[in-house]
Order: C-alpha cells, then structure tokens, then sequence
C-alpha cells in the first residue's frame, strides 16, 4: 500500500534554482476533488501519471500513483475542463533529502512552494535557505485547492 508522508513549505528566495540538479515542467488537474480522495492526472515531462489521494491524517495520506500512456493522461486532462495547474518543478538535493519546488505559472505567479517526502512521521531534516513558513496541512496551499482559485 502506497503511503505519502509530506512536508509543505513556502519559499522565500530563488536559490533553489542554482542549487537544482534537474527540472521538469508539469500540468496536471483533477477528476474528483471530494476531500476523503483525490484524482489527479498530470504530464511530467513526456509521461502521463494517474494518481489517487486519500485524506491527510497528520502528514501523512494513502497515495497510489501509476504511469499511464501520455495520450491517456492529455485526454484525462482535458475532461478537466481547462483547470489545468501549469508549474516548473526543482529538484534539490540536501543533506541527504530531495526537495522538490514548484514554480506556479499562470494565475498562479508568483506563488513557490517546495515539498519533502519523508520516511516517517518523525524523522527530523535539515532546512535549506530558500525555506520559510511550514504550510503542511493548510487547505490553501494544496494543488487540488489552488486549481479553484
């Protein structure tokens, strides 16, 4: 059983970008957004993702999530009526995690989030600069929300 144990951050600078080793654009949307589960299809580059969410308890949430053939993936998006979240995705390596950035494009400029995927509840990491305000578990900032605003 697929389980996701997440860690959501604002970003305050642009210092990721020197410090990324790899990036990659992505647009993705939703097929349900009921807050017990989510839907979501995204394009990650030239790959198609189906991948289905379960509710958050603390940081942590069921999460399974499968390659589908990119053809699949652009015609699941475009059941999604032109909700469509755009963003340009940073890979950051430090002290041993990956941070992942996301650079919202669109009506979402300028908003930068950066996220890390952790073994365990309780496993403690080290913070990088670009690091600010925490905003795991804050509604506002999830994908599944951001794409009504």
């Amino acid at each position: 059983m697929g389980v996701e144990i997440e860690k959501k951050f604002l970003v305050v600078n642009d210092s990721y970008r020197r410090l990324a080793y790899d990036s990659c654009r992505i647009a993705q949307g939703y097929l349900n957004k009921d807050p017990e589960r989510t839907v979501r299809v995204r394009i990650k580059g030239d790959k198609g993702f189906l991948t289905v969410k379960g509710k958050n308890h603390g940081i942590q949430r069921l999460e399974f999530e499968y390659e589908i053939p990119l053809e699949d993936a652009e015609a699941m998006l475009d059941l999604c009526g032109g909700n469509i979240i755009e963003k340009e995705r940073y890979y950051v390596r430090h002290e041993g995690f990956i941070w992942e950035v996301d650079e919202f494009k669109g009506n979402l400029e300028p908003l930068v989030v950066a996220e890390i995927e952790l073994p365990s509840c309780d496993t403690s990491f080290p913070m990088p600069s670009f690091i600010g305000n925490d905003v795991t578990g804050d509604l506002r900032y999830y994908n599944s929300q951001l794409i009504s605003n």
